[in-house]
This record gives C-alpha cells, structure tokens and sequence, in this order.
C-alpha cells in the first residue's frame, strides 16, 4: 500500500507536494475587494479566491479550494504569484505560468492549473464590477474544464 502511494506522489513535483502538504494563503478575506468562484461538479475541483486590491496593487490573496493535490497546490501558488503585483501584471498571469512556478504538472492535471487562472480572472472581474470598471478583460476564457 505505501509503495502504491508513492507512485502516485512522484508523479507530482516537490513544490507540488509542498504547496499540497503546506498551503499558502489558505482562507478568506472578510472585505475581499474581488472574490472568484469557478470549479466543475463533473470532477469535483471547486476554488474561491479572494482578492484585497489597494492602489491597484494586489496586497493580500486567499483561497478556499475542495479538490486534489493539484488543485490545491495551483490555488496555494496563484496566491503567492499575485501577492504585490499590480491587477495588470495578476491578469497576464497564465495557467502554464502557474503550472512551471510548480515544477511542472502531469498532463492530466493541467485542468487545475486553468482553474487556478480562471479563480483568479473571476476575482479581478469581480474586482472592476465593484469599482465601476469594465470587467469584460478579466472574465475568464469559456472552456471546458475536463479531465
């Protein structure tokens, strides 16, 4: 049983397993000026981000995610990425950007690497609505988000 769980855990990356076992930013923030629902029943991945937007720069970033390793390990470094980045510089902020900040991740776990990218353009839009800005930029891409 232990060498089956092994193999199963190598096939993630050490910052893989790091955020998983250690997340960051774990939590909410109660006057989130974005907050980001997406997630997809079909595999149960869900995230919430939470964004604190001071002067246009990204000051604080939390998230509440239910899923696997991956999921949480992409939530847990999205958060760290967007942490004293200014909104523009969060949106340039791509799924594979996020995927290689963790070492990589198998193919059939990139899904949560868009999730991530999607949590976190659903807070930025969020993020505009409330402020009276165009959100239209930061709404994320409509694609499926399948094993």
């Amino acid at each position: 049983m232990a060498e089956q769980k092994d193999k199963i855990f190598s096939a993630y990356s050490e910052k893989v397993m790091d955020h998983f076992t250690h997340p960051r930013n774990c939590g909410e923030i109660p006057d989130a000026s974005g907050i980001g629902n997406v997630g997809n029943a079909v595999c149960g991945d869900i995230m919430r981000m939470y964004i604190k937007v001071e002067n246009n720069i990204i000051v604080d970033a939390k998230f509440k995610t239910f899923g696997c390793a991956a999921a949480l390990a992409t939530s847990s470094m999205v958060t760290e990425m967007i942490k004293g980045k200014t909104v523009d510089e969060a949106l340039k902020i791509s799924n594979k950007a996020v995927a290689e900040a963790l070492g990589g991740l198998p193919p059939i776990k990139m899904h949560c690497s868009v999730l991530a990218e999607h949590a976190l353009r659903a807070a930025l839009a969020d993020y505009y609505k409330k402020i009276g800005k165009d959100p239209s930029t930061f709404e994320p891409k409509k694609e499926s988000h399948e094993h």
